[in-house]
């Protein structure tokens, strides 16, 4: 494989190497936050017969909707997630394409009844450019619901970060925070509905937070 420090999808493969599961394999779960077993599950989503996950890692969220009937899918720009998910979970029927999520989007006529993403591309993409997207790819009545950390106080809007540090190539990645009432707002603005956005607390006291959104179409 090529040197993995190069290019923003390169950087992506050098983190899911990182955080790949070895050994056994064990039961795929959804969960929204960085903590195993806290805050809620699968049932922000509704109840879709089909769903799609942007950004989806490792594919653990993607297979757990697999494994309950749901059609479910998953897009990611690093080409080791997708085979790697591939790998671990296709027999469950779910499905993993590899594309930049805006050009997959965009490029579609297909809708879903629930798209959503766990500290994925949510994070890692312009809203102004990402929302009109997903609201565009929901079927009506469907839902929109994403996770990541809660911003550092004081410090919102677009932020960037090298890949690698500061003594490497310059790869580097923006990403968007805000603090839950503006993402309510921008998510509004794109013309969703029933718009919730809460930070979750951790289950230790001062450790740092998830912002969790849930909108509709």
């Amino acid at each position: 494989m090529a040197d993995p420090t190069t290019d923003i999808p390169g950087y992506w493969d050098r983190y899911i190497q990182g955080v790949t599961r070895q050994g056994p394999e064990e039961a795929p779960i959804l969960e929204w936050t960085q903590y195993p077993g806290h805050g809620p599950g699968a049932e922000l989503l509704g109840e879709p017969s089909t769903a799609l996950e942007l950004g989806f890692g490792r594919g653990d969220a993607v297979a757990a909707l697999a494994s309950l009937g749901v059609k479910a899918a998953g897009v990611d720009m690093s080409p080791v997630a997708v085979r790697t998910a591939q790998q671990r979970w296709e027999h469950l029927g779910a499905e993993f394409h590899h594309a930049d999520v805006t050009e997959f989007l965009g490029g579609t006529a297909r809708k879903w009844e629930a798209v959503y993403s766990i500290w994925g591309a949510a994070w890692f993409t312009d809203p102004a450019v990402l929302f009109p997207l997903v609201h565009d790819r929901l079927e009506p009545g469907g839902r929109f619901v994403f996770s990541h950390a809660s911003a550092v106080p004081g410090s919102y809007g677009v932020q960037g970060m090298y890949g690698v540090g500061f003594n490497g190539r310059r790869v580097w990645v923006y990403r968007w925070a805000y603090e839950p009432e503006e993402w309510e707002n921008i998510l509004t603005g794109h013309g969703f509905g029933q718009v919730r956005v809460w930070e979750e607390t951790a289950p230790e006291e001062d450790h740092v937070g998830t912002v969790i959104g849930v909108a509709i179409r």
